[in-house]
């Protein structure tokens, strides 16, 4: 089998050629798989690049629809201009609208478009967790079509790195046995590749290794024929534990992400192993995948150094490159700059210009990984003379609530792109933790590809509603007018993250919030309300649309999720005063709630649980493994880790299925609890509770359940009820 794995790599890698060039028959089988009806109607043909940036153009000739582009990004880039601006079409997870007419309109005069962005970047390596975990290559092969429409050229495709890893240690004499303890499970390779983390979820199945093997040569086999560049892992020096039996004299720093996992090792830098190993990783990933010369490496991912000394970290940063350039002499050096954003207490000027300075300025570029909530350009001399991407993160943890900061996408990338100040901005990027929630921002942030100025909203987002819906509505217009001045502006002073989740998510307490679930609105609850409206007599005439269904649902999740907060004020309240008789009224309201927002996902298959642990048990070749990835998915969406894990809730959803088989009941023992304190006249012990709740959240993460996979339900109707029952009482609360 490793033979065969060998030589299908080394042919794999022969194939690959350095430049982004057209390939027309990728470019044509895009078309069949996105407008197969039309294809024909559409002409692809090359274009040369324009001042090393990409290039389309659309015209009309002899009926048919022309397009050209440098590659095959710019073809697809092209498509979908047209879709947005002459078919009125939109693609996104969350609802599609790709109701061509059934004569294309004709293009009046040719389209001529050129990017002022050299890299249009996408991904956080926490999205190929939070996300992607249980991807195959069918689901992989719409989003890799979805970055190409929106333009992304660089993705990071750190998929089946594990077994690059698997094979490197074996040729250096590591056992299975050895990386038992080092491999995590499926769910926890982002904080796994970030050093964070080792064998938690596991022990991984090999058989997982080599799946991943083949799905990774299909990714990245794709992404370049389309004309993007993959960004590859590279070493950071995180290691084995059993790496210190076999080298006892090396020099290992011994760390601890968070409490609840176990240390990690981490290789010193000046340890000759350091540049040995990450040049044989490097060789190895080469040989199986090729390269495009872009390699991701993250030191010290929320771990902080041993030294804040400038010379140290300065010497650190040389060497970690250094071992790129010893397996690659044009290796470039990608690195998320979320240690800057994340820990400034640490990263003080003198510690960035150390870190930064020591690379050479066209071996680094640097993604400021949060740009819209905090741009750490502005205070580092745009990096300090390296290349840098402006990009959104918006969502943390895959996290279910309607937030963006809307203006801030619509005019900030432009603005830096003219500022002088800005040094070397090469890209905009994408970087959030999970996707499939909020179309609108991703959408809206991707649209300044072909763009060298700021968005103006009020055209943007009318065009938006129009293409998303399918036809003009006046009720869908007020709806979003509603909804762009409340949950997508966040005051510059406020929000740090993403936006608020419900109380009903939280572990139960009395208290209005939880560590991970803020409850604090960036809008008051109350103003939302004319956007439910809206949206529900909107219904008349977009009641049909894909895009229209998704989102009047999840405004009307949104609006419950809020009211669940004064809710649960009214019962602690009441239990605070002994009122048992309003306590069992508002504690059975909040139950219901829960049952009716649980009834209202189930519409839709954006908000269902089960098909998250049925493609996790799907990877299983036996009951065994199926167990295992089961375990890993219904882990990272609750407790993260395992029962005393401070992550708990982090990455919560609401998601039907989910309401009802583990919310719900954490908060019916709860109100048991509460209770039997008010009959016995005493105070309830929460923490005593919360240790308790915590082994049956254990208990739930490890048993063997299945979910609905299909709807139930239509999403329309039962919105409209929702509104019919909610509505009044959520104003006069």
């Amino acid at each position: 089998m490793k033979c065969l794995i060998l030589t299908v790599a080394t042919l794999f890698a022969s194939l690959i050629t350095a430049s982004a060039q057209l390939d027309a028959s990728a470019s044509r089988a895009l078309l069949q798989r996105i407008v197969p009806k039309q294809a024909t109607s559409f002409v692809v043909q090359s274009l040369p690049a324009e001042s090393n940036k990409d290039v389309f153009e659309i015209e009309s000739i002899d009926n048919k629809i022309v397009l050209r582009g440098n590659n095959g990004v710019a073809i697809a880039s092209a498509l979908y201009y047209y879709l947005n601006e002459y078919c009125h079409c939109q693609l996104t997870w969350n609802g599609s609208n790709l109701n061509l007419p059934a004569i294309l309109p004709a293009i009046k005069s040719k389209v001529h478009k050129t990017t002022p962005y050299e890299y249009r970047y996408y991904m956080n390596y926490c999205t190929f967790n939070y996300s992607m975990s249980w991807w195959d290559w069918k689901r992989w092969e719409k989003e890799i079509d979805w970055m190409a429409l929106h333009g992304i050229n660089m993705p990071l495709a750190i998929t089946g790195e594990e077994y690059t890893w698997y094979e490197v240690y074996k040729d250096m004499g590591f056992t299975d046995k050895d990386l038992q303890g080092f491999f995590c499970g499926p769910s926890y390779f982002s904080w796994f590749w970030m050093g964070n983390l080792d064998a938690y979820g596991g022990p991984l199945p090999l058989t997982w290794m080599k799946q991943h093997f083949k799905l990774q040569q299909q990714i990245i086999a794709r992404q370049r024929a389309l004309g993007m560049k993959p960004v590859l892992p590279a070493f950071t020096g995180h290691v084995p534990a059993a790496f210190k039996q076999k080298f006892p004299t090396a020099k290992l720093k011994q760390t601890n992400w968070t409490n609840g996992f176990a240390d990690t090792y981490i290789l010193d830098s000046e340890d000759p192993l350091f540049a040995q190993i990450g040049k044989r990783f490097l060789q190895k990933q080469a040989a199986f995948f090729g390269t495009d010369h872009l390699y991701s490496a993250d030191t010290f991912n929320e771990n902080e150094p041993p030294s804040d000394e400038p010379g140290f970290l300065s010497k650190l940063s040389t060497r970690v490159y250094d071992g790129m350039k010893q397996a690659d002499t044009a290796a470039i050096w990608v690195m998320q700059g979320w240690l800057f954003y994340s820990d400034r207490k640490f990263w003080k000027a003198p510690q960035i210009e150390a870190l930064l300075k020591a690379v050479p300025n066209d071996k680094m570029l640097l993604l400021d990984l949060a740009t819209e909530i905090e741009p750490v350009w502005k205070r580092t001399e745009a990096f300090y003379g390296k290349s840098w991407i402006w990009n959104m993160l918006n969502n943390f943890g895959g996290n279910t609530n309607l937030f963006g900061r809307m203006e801030t996408v619509a005019m900030e990338p432009a603005k830096a792109l003219h500022d002088s100040k800005s040094g070397q901005l090469k890209g905009i990027g994408l970087t959030m933790e999970a996707i499939e929630q909020n179309p609108v921002m991703y959408e809206l942030m991707m649209d300044n590809t072909w763009r060298n100025g700021s968005i103006d909203l009020g055209v943007w987002l009318p065009q938006y509603v129009r293409n998303r819906y399918g036809v003009a509505d006046a009720h869908a217009l007020k709806a979003w007018d509603v909804l762009r001045q409340t949950v997508y502006t966040v005051p510059a002073d406020k929000y740090k993250r993403d936006g608020a989740e419900s109380i009903i998510q939280g572990r139960p307490t009395l208290d209005s919030s939880t560590r991970w679930t803020k409850t604090n609105l960036n809008y008051d609850a109350k103003d939302l309300l004319p956007a439910w409206d809206e949206m529900v007599q909107a219904a008349a005439t977009c009641r049909n649309s894909d895009g229209f269904q998704f989102d009047l649902v999840d405004v009307t999740r949104q609006v419950l999720a809020n009211y669940a907060l004064p809710l649960q004020r009214k019962f602690v309240a009441a239990y605070h005063q002994k009122n048992n008789a309003d306590f069992n009224i508002y504690s059975q309201q909040f139950i219901d709630l829960i049952d009716d927002m649980d009834k209202l996902l189930a519409t839709r298959k954006d908000f269902l649980l089960g098909p998250w642990i049925a493609d996790a048990r799907r990877w299983g070749a036996t009951e065994k493994e199926k167990a295992l990835y089961e375990m890993n998915a219904k882990d990272l969406i609750t407790l993260w880790g395992n029962a005393n894990c401070p992550l708990n809730e982090y990455a919560c959803r609401q998601w039907s299925g989910l309401l009802n088989s583990f919310y719900k009941p954490r908060w019916q023992q709860f109100f048991q609890e509460l209770g039997a304190a008010m009959l016995a006249g005493k105070e309830v012990d929460v923490a005593a509770f919360q240790k308790e709740i915590a082994q049956w959240e254990w208990k739930w993460v490890n048993q063997r359940k299945d979910y609905p996979t299909i709807t139930t339900g239509n999403p329309v109707e039962t919105a409209k009820a929702l509104h019919h029952k909610y509505r009044s009482i959520i104003e006069h609360q």
